[in-house]
């Protein structure tokens, strides 16, 4: 395994969904949708983040997200780090708009840089040692608590985190039961990670 092809948001209402993310985030390739009614409450242990330029392009994403139906998390704001918030979908997902950039070099643009899936899991030791062992190649380790693999060619960048840190930069309480609603699609055989996370054969995942 080197990459995620795409990611499979399972969402109550598939229809709906699609026109939130291409109104919203003007996703369509990277986020695929299927229905699922499977039991999930709080925290469903992963968000995605979409990186991006500068400011004024964090705005703009966030802005339109809201207008098509999603809550604030975390208000956009400046941090040591960078300029970005969170917010939740109607599906329940919940998305991190961030930049590292403090200023605006030019206009706003609607451009995402990169889509990071970031794993909140029980171990990242064990979690990375796990991965590593399918192949993929590690690009930044920070000890026990934050890595993130080499991207190559995948559209979608994997990082592990410890799930209440997680929880606690996406503005939410760490506490969460059932489904993740979530399976990521990749180029190898399906298998399901320590943390329950579940990954299939790309070729076997169809497109909603």
């Amino acid at each position: 395994m080197t990459s995620i092809e795409h990611i499979t948001l399972e969402v109550a209402d598939p229809t709906a969904a699609r026109t939130f993310y291409s109104t919203a985030f003007g996703l369509d390739a990277q986020v695929r949708l299927r229905a699922s009614e499977a039991p999930t409450t709080g925290f469903r242990g992963f968000t995605l983040s979409l990186t991006v330029s500068q400011p004024s392009t964090v705005d703009s994403l966030v802005a339109t997200a809201l207008a098509a139906g999603a809550t604030t998390l975390k208000p956009a704001s400046k941090s040591l780090w960078g300029y970005g918030g969170s917010v939740q979908a109607p599906d329940g997902t919940i998305w991190k708009i961030a930049t590292s950039a403090k200023k605006d070099t030019g206009p706003a643009t609607r451009a995402i840089d990169e889509i990071v899936l970031l794993l909140g899991v029980a171990d990242v030791t064990a979690s990375k040692r796990f991965y590593v062992d399918r192949g993929l190649a590690v690009g930044k380790s920070f000890g026990s608590k934050y890595v993130e693999f080499a991207a190559e060619s995948s559209p979608v960048k994997l990082a592990l985190y410890k799930r209440r840190a997680l929880a606690k930069d996406a503005g939410v309480p760490a506490d969460g039961t059932g489904s993740h609603r979530i399976a990521l699609g990749c180029d190898a055989p399906s298998f399901t990670d320590p943390d329950g996370f579940a990954w299939e054969a790309a070729s076997l995942t169809p497109s909603a």
